[in-house]
């Protein structure tokens, strides 16, 4: 009999090698994580697409997943300090506290933008203390976190190191195609001046060479008063801006009312994979942002 158990595991596994389960706060590190992760993960993220990760609710939901995970993926910067904190209290899994083998703060090592000087409060509005949380919409900063998910990958998956490592390059020289790519349409474009709803777009901005000429918001996550759109409204003119974002998750109504009384293009734009149906992966999500600045789209 143990001959025949024998044979038939030969034929085909006894069992299955259980995948990680990898759990990010956003679908930007959960696309990511699956590029590098492939088969041998099980990706959830507790934000979806068209959500502001900023004011996520705690749902119980959340804590049980949380409860089962391997591995927890964060913005971090402050982004979900709102929330996550209270989830991880009642998931009480030791293995993706902070500074465990199951924890990576994505920002880690990244170069950030818009870090506050001088003291901060909440008189502000939502500032974060350190930098703007939006990193991953540069591609550039995109593939240093892809990088990043392998090694964490690794210490708890040592046995499938180099189908990580195999994934990751295969990711590395598709975005970097892409990029080849992108480059010259954006090229082509002339400069083109935005005002966006939120300071989401600043490092899209950085690699793409978009200028983003003012915010909606004067205090991030504060609407705007009437003075401040009535700057904008002369603003407008005097810069030369010829596009308005908002962010899908955001109220529309000020930027609408300020391109119609500008008569400047207005669109509602996706800051996050999942966030329209073109956008299903990061490269979609870069690509389908470059087509907003073009003419034709």
């Amino acid at each position: 009999m143990f001959k025949l158990i024998l044979y038939l595991c030969l034929l085909m596994p006894c069992a299955a090698q259980a995948q990680l389960k990898v759990v990010t706060t956003t679908t930007d590190l959960a696309a990511l994580a699956r590029e590098v992760g492939g088969e041998f993960i099980e990706v959830t993220s507790l934000a979806r697409g068209n959500q502001d990760p900023h004011y996520l609710e705690a749902k119980p939901s959340y804590a049980r997943t949380l409860n089962q995970a391997d591995l927890l993926i964060e913005v971090g910067l402050d982004l979900e300090v709102g929330w996550l904190p209270v989830l991880l209290t009642q998931a009480r899994n030791p293995a993706i506290l902070n500074r465990s083998k199951g924890r990576l703060d994505a920002s880690n090592g990244l170069r950030l933008l818009e870090i506050p000087q001088g003291k901060v409060d909440r008189s502000q509005g939502d500032i974060h203390p350190g930098g703007n949380p939006h990193y991953w919409l540069d591609p550039r900063n995109a593939l240093e976190i892809a990088k990043n998910i392998p090694t964490m990958l690794s210490i708890l998956d040592p046995d499938n190191s180099l189908n990580y490592s195999n994934l990751y390059n295969k990711f590395k020289v598709s975005l970097n195609d892409k990029v080849s790519q992108w480059k010259p349409r954006l090229k082509a474009l002339k400069p083109r001046k935005l005002i966006t709803g939120h300071r989401t777009f600043s490092y899209f901005a950085a690699w793409s060479g978009v200028k983003i000429v003012d915010v909606i918001e004067a205090k991030p996550g504060i609407p705007p008063s009437p003075s401040h759109l009535v700057k904008l409204l002369k603003l407008i003119p005097a810069q030369q801006v010829d596009l308005i974002w908002s962010e899908n998750y955001s109220d529309p109504k000020p930027a609408k009312e300020l391109a119609r009384r500008s008569k400047v293009s207005w669109k509602l734009v996706p800051t996050s994979v999942g966030g329209v149906k073109a956008a299903t992966s990061y490269i979609e999500l870069i690509d389908y942002l470059i087509q907003q600045l073009e003419p034709a789209s």
